[in-house]
């Protein structure tokens, strides 16, 4: 039994699948009662169907088999008929059909073997169409790998574009970040500077806050007292009397009030003037410091800008990183799509070897049979040949018995007369 284990087809259901799969257009009384012209163009058909023959092949002899023949004009038809014979020994062979195929099937057919041969290739036809159809996802799976595998690779040439310029931009852009980088270290340092220098700023401006809260309190009693020494000269101008010892008493004490009023007030004087001496200072203070409060804001914007540089440069050092996954990522893949191609040439190979060695053999039963031809053609010309030879032989006895005939003939006219 075949190893596919095909069931034997009726002769309707023969003529049926012969027209689904478009092969030939026959009636049941061809397979019943078959012709060997029609039963090999069926079989021809159906071998080209199977892609086991071309139809540029069909009807074709090699010239180089001819050669080795003596009359190739005679044996054409003979070349064609064994090669037509072979193809399909080997096909039937290889479904392992019960039934042997010989030569006598192809040249004086029977309905009841050609049944069974046709139903065996047949058969074979229908479990090489499931398996095809079985296949053909796969095929257009594998079609679609190779489309996804030549994007990736134009992706992956694009990736390694992109970050060969951004290699190039990095090392063009390597200078001037290390300037920035040494920048902002200077910044850095000039920063501690001025806040140490504004701390020692600081300091001293509450220095002076402290002694000009002292003047005003200096201030604030000298005004209290020029206060109360007027109304204590107030006081005294009440108490005049018309004596002149007790006002010149008087005078001379007014005198020595006035004469301490005064020094009051220019002791006011001198610390009012050193109190603006003071604010002066403080507002030139302010002024430095205001001034040296802009270099930090222009100096803290700078730093600023170079942590925005630096972010820009971490945010691209990422971006590369990224890039280099999404690389490793897209080899990796190109390796597996690889080997899915290495595979996909093996087993090319594995079929190329296969096809060869069937035509190995192919050849080698052509040979065979064509050394049994040529022992065949060699028995044939031996046995002219030696037809040949008895006809000679026979035409000299019946030379030989007319002559004897002639001679007993003419003894007798002799011995009649």
């Amino acid at each position: 039994m075949s190893k596919f284990d095909y069931p034997r087809l009726s002769r309707a259901e023969i003529v049926t699948v012969l027209a689904e799969s478009q092969i030939a257009a026959v009636v049941e009384n061809d397979i019943k009662n078959p012709n060997p012209d029609f039963l090999s163009d069926l079989y021809t058909r159906l071998l080209i169907h199977l892609d086991l023959l071309h139809e540029e092949d069909q009807g074709q002899v090699e010239f180089a088999a001819l050669e080795q023949l003596e009359n190739p004009d005679h044996h054409a038809d003979s070349v064609r008929t064994m090669n037509m014979y072979i193809r399909i020994r080997e096909m039937l062979g290889l479904v392992d059909c019960p039934i042997k195929f010989t030569l006598k099937d192809l040249l004086r057919p029977q309905g009841d073997r050609t049944e069974i041969f046709l139903s065996a290739i047949l058969n074979f036809c229908l479990h090489k169409e499931s398996k095809m159809n079985l296949l053909r996802p796969m095929g257009e799976e594998l079609t679609l790998l190779d489309d996804q595998r030549r994007e990736w690779e134009d992706k992956i040439s694009q990736l390694n574009a992109q970050i060969s310029d951004y290699n190039e931009a990095r090392e063009r852009e390597l200078p001037l970040v290390q300037e920035v980088d040494a920048n902002v270290k200077e910044l850095h340092q000039t920063i501690a500077g001025l806040n140490n220098h504004q701390l020692s700023l600081r300091a001293s401006f509450r220095k002076l806050k402290e002694k000009t809260g002292e003047m005003d309190e200096e201030i604030s009693k000298a005004e209290f007292d020029l206060v109360q020494s007027v109304q204590e000269n107030a006081s005294l101008r009440s108490k005049i009397v018309q004596s002149p010892d007790k006002l010149q008493r008087a005078l001379e004490e007014k005198k020595s009030f006035r004469e301490e009023a005064r020094n009051a007030e220019r002791l006011a004087m001198q610390s009012f003037q050193e109190k603006t001496s003071i604010i002066e200072v403080y507002s030139k203070t302010f002024k430095k410091m205001s001034k040296h409060l802009k270099q930090m804001q222009a100096i803290h914007e700078q730093v600023n800008s170079a942590k925005s540089i630096e972010k820009d440069y971490k945010t691209l050092k990422a971006k590369l990183s990224d890039d280099g996954v999404l690389d490793k990522s897209l080899d990796a893949k190109l390796v597996e799509r690889q080997a899915k191609a290495q595979q996909l040439d093996e087993l090319r190979k594995i079929l190329e070897k296969e096809g060869n060695v069937k035509s190995e053999e192919a050849t080698k039963e052509f040979n065979n049979i064509k050394l049994e031809v040529d022992a065949i053609t060699s028995k044939t010309n031996l046995v002219k040949e030696s037809g040949a030879a008895k006809v000679q032989e026979l035409v000299h006895k019946c030379e030989e018995v007319v002559e004897q005939f002639q001679q007993y003939k003419n003894s007798t006219e002799l011995l009649l007369q």
